[in-house]
């Protein structure tokens, strides 16, 4: 399957949370634009320092009325002591059965996780922002604050 692209509508999903709340994509329509941050295992060395700047930057994500939600193929008990670990504040969601990044087509199958990749969905459920990164390179929030802001 192929990468998702910007101009797109955002294949709707639900999934559990380092809670197990479900959490839905399509339930923030009209409300929020929404980060969705691919990433590929908790626990490694980028991953981590990515995760602990979402919530360093948390603030500044609602500041520009966006829901971070961090997704990886791990499971829901491994991002809830991950999460308490690291005393991270935003949501994670885990993708165990490749649903969701299948759908994206961000599916790395010979490691089996997801690309590291951002992907911006705007309020109305359209993608409008997609980037795919090296997998040992990390995410700048900056950049994706700059989108943000102009979405808001």
């Amino acid at each position: 399957m192929n990468e998702i692209q910007p101009g797109v509508e955002a294949p709707d999903f639900t999934l559990p949370d380092q809670d197990q709340n479900p959490v839905t994509l399509s339930s923030f329509r009209g409300e929020k634009n929404v980060m969705l941050a691919f990433y590929p295992l908790d626990w490694s060395p980028v991953c981590t320092n990515e995760n602990v700047c979402f919530t360093q930057d948390l603030s500044r994500f609602e500041a520009v009325g966006a829901k971070v939600l961090a997704i990886s193929v791990d499971s829901t008990y491994s991002h809830k002591a991950w999460a308490e670990k690291l005393g991270l504040k935003h949501t994670l969601l885990s993708d165990m059965k490749r649903e969701v990044c299948k759908k994206y087509g961000l599916y790395l199958e010979e490691e089996n996780i997801a690309k590291r990749t951002t992907v911006i969905v705007d309020k109305q459920g359209l993608v409008r922002y997609v980037k795919v990164q090296e997998i040992t390179m990390p995410r700048d929030d900056q950049e994706i604050l700059e989108v943000l802001t102009k979405l808001k």
